[in-house]
């Protein structure tokens, strides 16, 4: 029997969202806790998409950090530039059309990137992203 995927594909006809839902989906695997995603498409020039969640650790900043380059990697992307993964306390990795932000529970709430950003439309994130792909 073939191994199952680890990311379930949601089908959507904006390549950028699906690049920031298959990171949400590797972020949910490794148990990142209050994923956002922000449209930043009319308000910004440089991105179309924000994902934002929070980690607990260093180690768990590190983890869901590689676990979304690995998972869009597996898609064909790269990033741009990944800052902060060395200290680990707010990560950034930056696809271009899609900037994932990984922080630390009080480094989330000190930036509040989601009231920096009010205009944003928030987007509503399909539930089974939040459902391991495999399970045990």
């Amino acid at each position: 029997m073939a191994p199952q995927s680890e990311t379930t594909i949601i089908e959507v006809n904006d390549i950028s969202l699906a690049k920031a839902f298959i990171s949400v989906q590797a972020a949910a695997n490794k148990k990142a806790e209050t994923i956002k995603v922000l449209d930043l498409r009319h308000i910004s020039g440089f991105t179309d998409y924000f994902v934002i969640c929070t980690a607990f650790s260093e180690r768990q900043t590190q983890a869901i950090a590689d676990a979304i380059s690995i998972e869009l990697k597996e898609e064909g992307f790269a990033p741009i530039s990944l800052e902060g993964y060395r200290e680990g306390r707010w990560v950034v990795v930056d696809y271009g059309d899609v900037v994932v932000h990984i922080f630390q529970d009080a480094l989330r709430d000190y930036y509040d990137l989601e009231e920096v950003w009010y205009d944003a439309k928030r987007v509503p994130v399909p539930q089974e992203l939040y459902i391991p792909a495999v399970q045990h």
